[in-house]
Parts: structure tokens; C-alpha cells; sequence
């Protein structure tokens, strides 16, 4: 491994996202390798001053909202039962209409339906429990990407390595991602809108390589962290993370996701231009 191989893994690999045999050849390079070894140096500084001055976040009105909806539907009783209810109690002797069992039920039959009737409960219990930490879970981690978003973005400005492949040709910065990555990125060419295309980089978000597009408005510089679409719940609109505007859009196959210091509407407005199907490079 050269310093053009590692100087591009260093960012994942002070954060422990490299594979063993590529954390190997870092190890090895950097044992010989004074350039590379102070930017490490660099970035675990950097690391440690980040996670010092990232704050606690409590979880978003809209999943609260959420948790207390599902707590209440339970809460209610449903009108209709289950078949496979009806089939386990019929199995054991009970009936289906919820009329008490005669007198003369055994003992081994009125144990059997306490028991189901107990694991019946329990069933429904572990259902709820998956379900609302399911959500919590999705909600937190989608939240939690805009703040890795935000720390991806100033790591690289602050070490100097915003871009790793430096030019305003879409036909230039598209090959060099997509020879990187498993996926194509799109590269839009917005200089039209007054949007600069100055670069890319392959970056991590959500402990997955991302392809990276910067652009510039004016002097403020603009993170794109373009991935494949996927299926779990997407990341607020547009939220502030430590003074930075993160705006997220869907559109093309693909999530959007900007980070940048100018305004708020004009991060929306360029990321909502970049996820609609004409701001792609033609063919």
C-alpha cells in the first residue's frame, strides 16, 4: 500500500470502519510512512476534539408522537381476532366465542389453556416492545446520520481533504466515484443555477462508503453525500446541527443529503434541484 492508497482509508480507519486485512496494510504503511502517519495523527486529534463538543440529542418530537400513537391504538381492543387465537383455543378445548368452558373440564385442559392464554399475552407484549424499539432504533440511527453527516463535513475541511478529486467536469468527477464504489453516482452539472460542481471524495456515512460531490455557492462550500436509495425511514427534511443546515431529498433512485453553512433555503432549495430526474448529466 502507497500513500495513495491510505491517505483515502485514514479517515476509516481512525474511526475502526476498516476491514482487518486493510487495517493491516495502514498499520504497515504507516510504520514507514512520516506523511501519512501525521495525518493520522492529525485526524485522531480531531476525532477526540469532535466527540468532545458533539451534544446529547433527546429524541424528536415527531417520534414521542409516534411512541404515544402506538401506545394508545394498543391500548384500545380490536374488533377482530386473529383466526390462528381461535384454532390454539379450539385445539385446547376452549371455545371461540370467549364462553366460559363447562365444570367439567379436566385439570390438564384448564392448565393447558392458562398457559396459552399466558404465552398468547406474552406473544403480544414481545410484538409491541419490537415493534416501538424498531422505531426508536430507525428514528434515532436516520436522525443520527445528519449529526455523522455534519462531522464527516468538518473532519474533511478541517484536515484539508474536502476533495479528492479536484475538477468542474461532471464527465471527470462521475468515473473517477464510480470506479470506487459499488454504484454510479449522478453528478449533476448546476453551474446554470450559479452552483459550482469544484470536486469529489468517497467518504463514510452511516459506516458505508459514500460518494461525496462538493459544490460552491459563493465562498461556502457544499457537502453532497449521495447514496442509493434504501428502504428505511429517511432522515428529516431539512435540520441544524451544530450551526451547519443539513437538507435531505429522494429522487433519481438516490438520497441526497447536503450539509453545508449557507442558508437553509438555499440548501433545500439545491438538493430538492439535484433529486429531480432533469438536473442529471445526459447521456
Amino acid at each position: 500500500m502507497n500513500c495513495n492508497d491510505a491517505a483515502p482509508l485514514l479517515a476509516a480507519y481512525v474511526d475502526g470502519e476498516t476491514g482487518r486485512v486493510q487495517s493491516r496494510s495502514i498499520r504497515s504503511h504507516l510504520a514507514g510512512c512520516a506523511g501519512c502517519t501525521a495525518q493520522h495523527d492529525a485526524l485522531v486529534a480531531l476525532r477526540t476534539r469532535i466527540r468532545a463538543e458533539v451534544p446529547r440529542h433527546a429524541a424528536p418530537p415527531a417520534l414521542r408522537a409516534r411512541v404515544r400513537a402506538t401506545l394508545d391504538a394498543v391500548g384500545h381492543p380490536q374488533p377482530a381476532r386473529p383466526r390462528w387465537i381461535d384454532r390454539l383455543r379450539g385445539a385446547l378445548g376452549g371455545s371461540a366465542s370467549g364462553v366460559r368452558p363447562s365444570r367439567g373440564s379436566s385439570p390438564a385442559v384448564e392448565r393447558g389453556r392458562w398457559l396459552a392464554g399466558g404465552a398468547l399475552a406474552g406473544c403480544a407484549a414481545t410484538v409491541l416492545a419490537w415493534w416501538i424499539g424498531t422505531a426508536v432504533i430507525d428514528s434515532r440511527s436516520n436522525e443520527d446520520i445528519a449529526v455523522e453527516a455534519v462531522t464527516s463535513h468538518v473532519r474533511a475541511t478541517l484536515s484539508h481533504q474536502l476533495i479528492q478529486v479536484a475538477s468542474s467536469n461532471q464527465h471527470t468527477v462521475k468515473p473517477w466515484l464510480s470506479a470506487r464504489l459499488d454504484y454510479s453516482p449522478p453528478v449533476p452539472d448546476l453551474a446554470s443555477d450559479n452552483i459550482t460542481l469544484i470536486g469529489g471524495r468517497i467518504d463514510y456515512v452511516d459506516r458505508h462508503p459514500v460518494a461525496t460531490i462538493v459544490y460552491r455557492i459563493r465562498d461556502h462550500n457544499i457537502d453532497v453525500f449521495v447514496r442509493p436509495e434504501s428502504a428505511r425511514a429517511p432522515p428529516s427534511a431539512l435540520r441544524t446541527v451544530r450551526g451547519f443546515n443539513v437538507a435531505h431529498a429522494t429522487g433519481s433512485g438516490m438520497d441526497w443529503l447536503a450539509v453545508s453553512d449557507v442558508s437553509a433555503g438555499e440548501l433545500t432549495s439545491l438538493v430538492q434541484r439535484l433529486a429531480r430526474e432533469d438536473a442529471l448529466p445526459k447521456r
